[in-house]
Protein backbone atom coordinates (compact mmCIF):
# COMPACT_ATOMS: atom_id res chain seq x y z
CA UNK A 1 0.00 0.00 0.00
CA UNK A 2 1.18 3.33 -0.76
CA UNK A 3 0.92 6.70 1.31
CA UNK A 4 -1.58 9.28 -0.23
CA UNK A 5 0.84 11.93 1.88
CA UNK A 6 4.61 11.87 1.97
CA UNK A 7 7.31 14.57 3.30
CA UNK A 8 10.08 14.72 1.33
CA UNK A 9 13.35 15.81 0.91
CA UNK A 10 13.88 18.12 -1.68
CA UNK A 11 12.57 21.66 -3.17
CA UNK A 12 9.87 22.38 -5.73
CA UNK A 13 9.30 25.07 -7.81
CA UNK A 14 7.25 26.40 -10.84
CA UNK A 15 8.41 27.50 -14.31
CA UNK A 16 5.62 28.65 -16.14
CA UNK A 17 3.44 26.20 -16.33
CA UNK A 18 5.30 22.91 -15.36
CA UNK A 19 6.18 21.94 -11.73
CA UNK A 20 9.77 20.66 -10.55
CA UNK A 21 10.76 18.63 -7.85
CA UNK A 22 14.32 19.42 -7.46
CA UNK A 23 15.81 16.27 -5.51
CA UNK A 24 19.56 14.80 -4.26
CA UNK A 25 21.85 14.83 -1.36
CA UNK A 26 22.35 17.97 0.94
CA UNK A 27 24.62 19.95 -0.67
CA UNK A 28 24.26 18.93 -4.45
CA UNK A 29 22.87 22.41 -5.12
CA UNK A 30 18.96 21.90 -4.59
CA UNK A 31 18.83 25.34 -3.33
CA UNK A 32 21.09 27.14 -5.50
CA UNK A 33 19.39 25.14 -9.12
CA UNK A 34 15.94 26.46 -7.63
CA UNK A 35 16.68 30.28 -7.20
CA UNK A 36 18.84 30.19 -10.86
CA UNK A 37 15.99 28.51 -12.97
CA UNK A 38 13.48 31.27 -11.18
CA UNK A 39 16.05 34.21 -11.44
CA UNK A 40 16.39 32.58 -15.12
CA UNK A 41 13.01 32.72 -15.63
CA UNK A 42 11.66 35.72 -14.62
CA UNK A 43 14.22 37.61 -16.44
CA UNK A 44 13.43 36.11 -19.77
CA UNK A 45 9.84 37.32 -18.93
CA UNK A 46 8.13 34.54 -17.70
CA UNK A 47 6.19 33.55 -14.24
CA UNK A 48 8.42 31.22 -11.83
CA UNK A 49 7.64 31.12 -8.29
CA UNK A 50 9.22 28.37 -5.15
CA UNK A 51 6.63 25.83 -3.55
CA UNK A 52 8.85 24.64 -1.08
CA UNK A 53 12.66 24.23 0.31
CA UNK A 54 14.73 21.41 1.52
CA UNK A 55 11.14 19.78 2.90
CA UNK A 56 8.24 19.27 0.35
CA UNK A 57 5.00 17.87 1.58
CA UNK A 58 3.51 15.62 -1.70
CA UNK A 59 -0.08 14.31 -2.04
CA UNK A 60 -1.76 12.54 -4.95
CA UNK A 61 -4.75 14.07 -6.50
CA UNK A 62 -6.60 13.47 -9.55
CA UNK A 63 -3.75 10.99 -10.16
CA UNK A 64 -0.87 13.92 -10.06
CA UNK A 65 1.86 14.79 -7.62
CA UNK A 66 1.06 17.73 -6.11
CA UNK A 67 4.02 19.45 -3.89
CA UNK A 68 3.11 21.97 -0.99
CA UNK A 69 5.32 23.70 1.70
CA UNK A 70 4.57 22.71 5.09
CA UNK A 71 3.65 25.93 7.31
CA UNK A 72 7.15 26.50 8.89
CA UNK A 73 9.03 27.05 5.95
CA UNK A 74 6.50 29.17 3.87
CA UNK A 75 8.30 31.70 1.52
CA UNK A 76 12.22 30.88 3.28
CA UNK A 77 14.83 29.34 0.76
CA UNK A 78 18.36 28.13 2.05
CA UNK A 79 21.38 30.35 0.85
CA UNK A 80 24.10 28.29 1.46
CA UNK A 81 26.38 29.88 3.49
CA UNK A 82 24.80 33.39 3.27
CA UNK A 83 21.62 32.48 5.39
CA UNK A 84 17.92 31.94 4.68
CA UNK A 85 16.16 34.59 2.32
CA UNK A 86 12.73 35.10 1.88
CA UNK A 87 11.06 34.51 -1.92
CA UNK A 88 7.78 34.48 -3.73
CA UNK A 89 5.65 30.90 -3.62
CA UNK A 90 2.91 29.59 -4.97
CA UNK A 91 0.48 27.71 -2.52
CA UNK A 92 0.52 24.29 -4.29
CA UNK A 93 1.56 22.82 -7.88
CA UNK A 94 1.53 19.80 -9.87
CA UNK A 95 5.23 18.23 -10.12
CA UNK A 96 5.83 17.34 -13.95
CA UNK A 97 9.67 16.83 -13.78
CA UNK A 98 12.39 15.74 -11.29
CA UNK A 99 15.43 17.87 -11.40
CA UNK A 100 18.95 16.40 -9.98
CA UNK A 101 21.99 18.78 -9.88
CA UNK A 102 24.91 17.21 -11.15
CA UNK A 103 28.58 18.77 -11.38
CA UNK A 104 31.67 17.84 -12.77
CA UNK A 105 33.35 15.07 -13.49
CA UNK A 106 30.03 13.74 -14.85
CA UNK A 107 30.00 10.26 -14.38
CA UNK A 108 28.23 8.25 -15.72
CA UNK A 109 29.02 10.51 -18.80
CA UNK A 110 25.20 10.09 -20.12
CA UNK A 111 22.17 9.87 -17.97
CA UNK A 112 20.40 6.39 -17.70
CA UNK A 113 17.74 5.96 -20.50
CA UNK A 114 14.61 7.05 -19.12
CA UNK A 115 15.48 7.54 -15.35
CA UNK A 116 12.74 8.45 -12.86
CA UNK A 117 12.29 9.51 -9.39
CA UNK A 118 11.14 7.07 -7.40
CA UNK A 119 8.11 8.44 -5.16
CA UNK A 120 6.82 7.43 -1.77
CA UNK A 121 3.17 8.11 -3.07
CA UNK A 122 3.40 4.70 -5.52
CA UNK A 123 4.62 7.17 -8.40
CA UNK A 124 7.73 8.33 -10.40
CA UNK A 125 8.95 11.84 -12.16
CA UNK A 126 11.26 11.62 -15.09
CA UNK A 127 14.28 13.13 -13.88
CA UNK A 128 16.29 15.28 -16.01
CA UNK A 129 20.05 15.94 -15.02
CA UNK A 130 21.05 19.71 -14.67
CA UNK A 131 24.98 20.91 -14.61
CA UNK A 132 25.31 23.44 -12.09
CA UNK A 133 28.45 24.72 -13.14
CA UNK A 134 28.93 28.17 -13.01
CA UNK A 135 28.05 30.06 -16.02
CA UNK A 136 25.75 27.11 -16.96
CA UNK A 137 22.78 28.60 -18.75
CA UNK A 138 19.96 26.82 -16.63
CA UNK A 139 17.06 27.42 -18.63
CA UNK A 140 18.62 26.82 -22.08
CA UNK A 141 19.93 23.41 -20.54
CA UNK A 142 16.29 22.73 -19.89
CA UNK A 143 15.38 23.86 -23.10
CA UNK A 144 17.53 21.71 -25.05
CA UNK A 145 17.19 18.60 -22.88
CA UNK A 146 13.19 18.67 -22.70
CA UNK A 147 12.01 21.95 -24.87
CA UNK A 148 8.15 21.10 -25.52
CA UNK A 149 7.54 20.43 -22.18
CA UNK A 150 9.61 23.49 -19.88
CA UNK A 151 6.24 25.04 -19.76
CA UNK A 152 7.25 28.39 -21.82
Amino acid sequence: MTAARANVHGTAIVLGTRGFLITGPSGTGKSRLALACIAAARQAGHFAALVADDRVDLSLEHDRVVARCPPSILGLIEIRGAGIGTIETVPAAVMDWALLPVRAPFEPRLPPEDETLPLPLGRALPIVRVPVEEGAQILDILQALIAEKVGF
